[in-house]
């Protein structure tokens, strides 16, 4: 017995190092704001070219010319209905490699894979070999307490088009950046570093995000994309994913008599504001949501709320506006804002909500 408790001590003292690591997993690590679909969009190809690209029916592509607005001139946005909230575009963001110096009033983009920073915690070397980020690093050491915002930005290819592998998929991408930050976090600990660091994660759509480059450039083979980093540098709270909505003219819900899909007269001059407004900011587009009472069927107010929507969707393109900037969804009797046991309760959930995007 006593010419094996040699080995039993070597087994136990390998096994500390294995425990330390997955105690790292198990504590409990600060909170990383994720951003939510839907919170920030942007305007996608914009209105400067003059011809664009279209998907055909065989999936390539085919080059269309875009009409002249004839208003300001602007051009009018290409037809395109590929969908998605996040309309963020890479172009919007100056690159890392661009400059000596950091401008708190600009955001930049880094083209790095934010999972290596798991592999740079564990590194021994003290000079860690920090690739695309070694600006950032430099001008943090240099500067010394800087605060500094930084977005870890993820993708789902555009390929993917079932729902649960979409949800799934982003729910692993949420997880793994949250990760990677905190070692993130944790490497500016170890090198005593003072700096403010704010946190977050966001999915944007990888075809805003590439622009017309999505047409012309060879697509990613993998589900998920790690896009890269977002950074700013300054002092103030800030919205690494502006909106292109921000500011936008709010319009009234359009309200409907119950059981009844047809546009009164009444509200004909907020459509025809609404369609101004849009011929005006080309580069927004309008969410519709069709909403109902609980009297019917959950089938039947789901169908007439769309119906309610589309009616609208209708007039707007009569007046001008494209189809592939008008969004709809029907929500049937969810959400009311009134009591469905009484009739100005009712009349009041018979709405179509109108909201700039």
């Amino acid at each position: 017995m006593k010419k094996h408790i040699p080995i039993i001590l070597l087994a136990v003292l390998m096994l500390i190092p294995a425990a330390n690591v997955q105690a790292q997993y198990r504590k409990k690590r600060p909170t990383t704001d994720i951003i939510k679909d839907g919170e920030n969009r942007r305007q996608w190809l914009g209105n400067k070219a003059d011809t664009s690209w279209r998907p055909t029916v065989g999936g390539l592509y085919e080059q269309v010319t875009l009409p002249d607005a004839g208003k300001k001139g602007k051009k009018t946005e290409p037809i395109i209905d590929m969908g998605g909230k996040h309309k963020v575009r890479q172009s919007a963001y100056d690159t890392v490699w661009k400059f000596t110096a950091f401008d708190a009033k600009t955001f930049y983009f880094i083209d790095y894979d934010y999972n290596k920073f798991r592999a740079l915690k564990w590194q021994r070397d003290k000079d860690r070999n920090w690739e695309e980020f070694d600006p950032v690093m430099d001008y943090l050491a240099s500067a010394g307490r800087i605060p500094m915002h930084i977005c870890a930005i993820f993708a789902v290819n555009p390929t993917v088009t079932d729902k649960d592998l979409r949800d799934e998929l982003i729910a692993n991408a949420q997880m793994e950046a949250v990760i990677s930050l905190d070692y993130f976090r944790d490497i500016l600990i170890e090198k005593e570093m003072k700096n403010k660091v704010t946190y977050k994660v966001a999915e944007i759509d990888w075809r805003y995000w590439k622009d017309a480059e999505y047409f012309t450039e060879p697509q990613p083979t993998q589900e998920l994309i790690r896009v890269g980093l977002i950074v700013d540098f300054s002092s103030k709270k800030v919205d690494l994913l502006p909106s292109a909505a921000k500011g936008s003219k709010t319009f009234p819900d359009i309200k409907f008599l119950p059981n009844d899909a047809t546009i009164q007269d009444s509200y004909l001059p907020e459509i025809e504001s609404l369609a101004s407004y849009l011929n005006e900011e080309s580069g927004l587009e309008v969410l519709l949501t069709g909403y109902c009472d609980n009297v019917g069927t959950e089938t039947y107010n789901t169908g007439l709320s769309r119906q309610r929507a589309v009616e609208i969707k209708k007039q707007l393109m009569r007046r001008g506006i494209a189809e592939n900037r008008i969004e709809i969804i029907a929500k049937g009797e969810d959400d009311p804002v009134g009591d469905n046991n009484t009739l100005n309760g009712r009349l009041a959930n018979n709405r179509v909500t109108v909201v700039i995007q």
